[in-house]
């Protein structure tokens, strides 16, 4: 019989490695590329590890209407979910769809409408982060 005041603790290196995800720069190129082959279009792969500690990446894509981003979004999850066991921690603007933010916590997906884009202008915002060219098909 085991003792209830006997605590088993594992080394923090196994914890964190119950669940193998793949590195965050595979996993915003595979959303990246899921955004290109369902019409996202200027899409922008932003690193600001050196700006900022909350996250890693950002994933910046355009696209023609909301029905588009709620496709582009849906089919992201189902990238990083399904394929590459990564969860996601939120998704908000999915009801208005003019700028949809999915948090990977390491990565941050935003789906743009052209316009509201232009309007909160990331790119700018984040203008010091390294852009990261994926390679896309063309």
């Amino acid at each position: 019989m085991v003792s209830p005041y006997l605590k088993i603790t594992m080394p923090k290196s196994e914890k964190t490695n119950l669940r193998k995800i793949p590195p965050v720069l595979e996993r915003v190129l595979a959303a990246a590329k899921v955004a290109e082959e369902n019409r996202g279009h200027d899409i922008l792969i932003l690193d600001v590890r050196e700006l900022t500690k909350s996250f890693d990446y950002f994933l910046i894509v355009s696209g023609s209407s909301r029905r588009q981003l709620y496709a582009i979004g849906d089919e992201i999850q189902k990238k990083l979910a399904g394929e590459m066991g990564d969860e996601c921690l939120s998704v908000s603007g999915h009801t208005e769809g003019r700028w949809i933010v999915i948090d990977y916590g390491d990565l941050i997906v935003h789906l743009f409408e052209p316009e509201t884009r232009k309007y909160y202008a990331l790119e700018e915002l984040w203008g010091k982060g390294i852009r990261v060219e994926p390679a896309m098909e063309q």
